[in-house]
């Protein structure tokens, strides 16, 4: 069990400004425009010695029940039964609104302990908004400010005195549980593509739940969103991304930010699955989307959705290995998984490609094994000439260091090398220790002289 700590407010009161403070990082999008946040967004948050499960959410409006803003709040409301304690925002210059009064009242009425925090309260333009806060019948407000960290004392005394009831009333076997397993390794799944090619609905497919805000409007994530998961006891953490057109076409900022944050993403992945849509092939986004994540050196798993939107399933999946054997031939093998997010198809092969890309990703060869290669495969195809019209001669290979795989050969003209014995040795090597699809990376070397 996890101690939780959701926050909660209208739009634009300072909700992610707080849950980057609490979480230690720049993680939520942070922009005066109202509605940033639109799903919700989790992290390990920390005050002083207190840790918590932080989640932000997205701003809290009335709205019809199809609109996007209702499936907004659905996700809020959500978060608000999952969590063990509610910090209400308010906007103290602004001052208690009709709203504001709705919310409080729907919160009166669920069995969360809530603490109201009465934002921007720095200086006297917040003092009036602080005493009408009182007027909300949800206890004593909390001065604060998000921006300056105003405040903070007193929310963790408020914080702490509900996180010890919580551990009294939970069982300690539980958080011992919790801690065995935080030991364990986690796979960083960041799932990218471009917009609306399904991605959030192939995750919300494969948790089972309607965790991640879907639709069918264009470019509904714009936070990468972690989500925490297992799969056959391996610890996973599932990132959503918003989706990433052509530069040239990116004008808006905080579609700007969006893609910054899933480039982000992919930086500190491990494995990144690629969805396409089945219905429109591989496109040259999706090719240099691929690229980049190639070039960051995180294990591909290239994901065909929406597999049964069209006629002739086997000619799509030939089309797409097709373009990726023609436009990304230095990463040969890279595994190609169709499915259909929305109905559930194949779902369950997604996974288990992903587990064995990381598998490959994180391979670590003897070095007797490499050298016994080395010493085959230059003899079968010897390395060319290089200055003055010497033959290169390699000495010995090691490995340093796998994610991705990281050779060291030892030569002796590592300038001379050409990239076409580069790739017939990278070929050489995914063929004989089977490490297909994933980047490897060569570094040459001149053997130290002893005698120097």
């Amino acid at each position: 069990m996890t101690f939780t700590v959701a926050v909660v407010g209208r739009p634009n009161v300072g909700k992610s400004t707080l849950f980057n403070r609490l979480a230690g990082k720049r993680l939520a999008l942070v922009d005066d425009t109202p509605g940033v946040t639109r799903d919700r967004r989790e992290a390990d948050g920390k005050l002083f010695d207190l840790t918590f499960r932080l989640v932000d959410t997205a701003g809290l409006e009335e709205a019809d029940h199809a609109s996007l803003a209702s499936r907004m709040r659905e996700q809020s409301q959500r978060a608000v039964e999952e969590a063990d304690v509610v910090l209400f925002m308010l906007d103290a210059r602004a001052g208690i609104t009709p709203s504001d009064e709705l919310f409080a009242d729907e919160l009166r009425k669920s069995d969360r302990p809530v603490i109201v925090l009465t934002n921007k309260c720095e200086g006297s333009a917040g003092e009036a908004g602080f005493y009408e806060a009182y007027e909300l019948g949800l206890g004593e407000p909390v001065a604060f400010s998000g921006e300056h960290g105003h405040g903070i004392d007193e929310l963790y005394d408020r914080l702490h005195a509900i996180h010890e009831a919580w551990r009294e009333a939970h069982d300690a076997e539980d958080v011992e549980a919790d801690s065995e397993e935080a030991g364990q390794d986690v796979v960083q799944l960041a799932v990218v593509g471009r917009p609306n090619v399904g991605k959030s609905t192939l995750i919300n497919r494969l948790l089972g739940e309607d965790r991640l805000l879907t639709g069918p409007e264009a470019g509904l994530t714009r936070d990468a969103i972690r989500v925490d998961w297992h799969h056959k006891g391996q610890p996973m953490r599932l990132v959503d991304t918003a989706g990433q057109r052509r530069r040239a076409r990116v004008q808006d900022k905080l579609e700007q930010l969006a893609v910054q944050d899933a480039l982000h993403a992919i930086n500190f992945a491990h494995v990144v699955a690629l969805v396409a849509d089945a219905t429109e092939g591989l496109d040259r986004q999706d090719l240099h989307i691929a690229q980049s994540v190639i070039e960051e050196g995180r294990a591909l798993v290239v994901v065909v959705n929406k597999i049964d939107a069209v006629a002739d399933a086997d000619a799509a999946l030939r089309a797409v290995r097709d373009r990726l054997k023609t436009s990304l031939p230095q990463v040969r093998g890279v595994p190609v998984v169709s499915l259909s997010g929305l109905t559930g198809r194949n779902v369950e092969t997604l996974l288990d490609a992903v587990l064995r890309a990381y598998k490959i990703w994180t391979t670590k060869v003897a070095t007797p094994d490499l050298n016994q290669w080395l010493s085959e495969v230059t003899a079968s195809h010897p390395p060319p000439r290089g200055r003055y019209g010497k033959r290169i001669r390699f000495k010995y290979i090691t490995q340093p260091k796998a994610r991705p795989p990281t050779f060291t050969l030892f030569c002796s003209q590592p300038t001379e090398v050409p990239g076409s014995y580069t790739r017939y040795l990278e070929n050489e090597l995914r063929h004989d220790f089977d490490l297909p699809g994933t980047p490897i990376r060569f570094i040459y070397k001149r053997p130290k002289n002893p005698y120097a």
